[in-house]
């Protein structure tokens, strides 16, 4: 027997560009949106009847709509607005979930001071948000950061591990430790304080991450995660993926000089690939 299982459609990579310009200094905000939708499409996929199918583009239509007027501080409240708008205007639907990366712009600095209407990308670092709700349940908010590219010159060391016969890797007690981290943590509730949440979690993966004495990247990413959940009682897990942005040791002695961890060849390929949650108990 075969038969439809889970499924869901929506509209990817809606770029959104608003500006705010009610103050003499402006602000500006960069959205990539994705919105889905679940339910019981079952005849859309199996007979093609489209009775019950909201257009993506209509959907696409929806984020630009609801950004005119929308009072939203963050991307976790444009989120959560969505959703809502889905659910209260689409009978047929099941449940609805949104999910938005923002690009950091800043108004632009010089010695003459801060400009009002010209600004610089941030990047790379990527916030983001995702909302999910199902009808008649509370939603779920998940936010993060991506691309948040680190790395540390001292405290960082990988030694002692297994070996067998294809073991090539050398122990070392001193060496550069870079990631571009990926973290994702999931708030108890909803929240009107997402900002002051996102600058506290932020803030403690960094210090973190920094002051570390780290014989692993395993055993400093627990360590992020658990500071993270110390410094932010609304969350309860978060998931870091700390892929290894490597720095090989450039081997200087057919030149006739030493190299004492001053010269490094910057790599990400391959890299490895360590990820994990950490939740909080109760």
């Amino acid at each position: 027997m075969i038969e439809l299982s889970e499924n869901q459609y929506g509209k990817s990579r809606v770029r959104l560009m608003k500006v705010e310009r009610g103050a003499p200094q402006h602000r500006v905000f960069e959205w990539n949106v994705e919105v889905w939708l679940t339910g019981d499409f079952t005849s859309c996929f199996l007979e093609g009847d489209n009775t019950l199918i909201l257009p993506t583009d209509t959907m696409k239509n929806t984020v630009y709509s609801l950004a005119r007027s929308s009072g939203a501080k963050n991307i976790e409240e444009f989120a959560l607005e969505l959703i809502t708008y889905f659910l209260a205007t689409q009978p047929q639907i099941d449940g609805a979930g949104a999910r938005i990366g923002s690009t950091g712009w800043s108004p632009i600095q010089t010695t003459a001071g801060t400009h009002a209407t010209a600004f610089v990308q941030t990047g790379p670092e990527i916030t983001t948000a995702t909302a999910t709700q199902s009808r008649n349940a509370a939603p779920e908010i998940i936010s993060g950061l991506d691309q948040l590219t680190i790395l540390k010159t001292a405290k960082s060391a990988f030694s002692h591990f297994k070996k067998d016969k294809l073991t090539t890797l050398r122990e070392t007690e001193d060496r550069l430790l870079g990631t571009v981290m990926t973290a994702n943590w999931t708030h108890t509730r909803a929240s009107s304080d997402f900002d002051r949440i996102r600058v506290s979690v932020r803030d403690a993966l960094l210090a973190t991450f920094a002051g570390h004495d780290s014989k692993s990247v395993q055993q400093t990413l627990y360590a992020m995660g658990k500071a993270a959940l110390e410094a932010a009682p609304e969350i309860s897990a978060i998931h870091l993926s700390m892929p290894n942005k490597h720095c090989n040791l450039v081997d200087l002695s057919p030149f006739g000089q030493d190299n004492p961890n001053l010269i490094f060849v910057p790599t990400d390929e391959p890299h490895g690939s360590i990820q994990a949650t950490v939740r909080r108990v109760e």
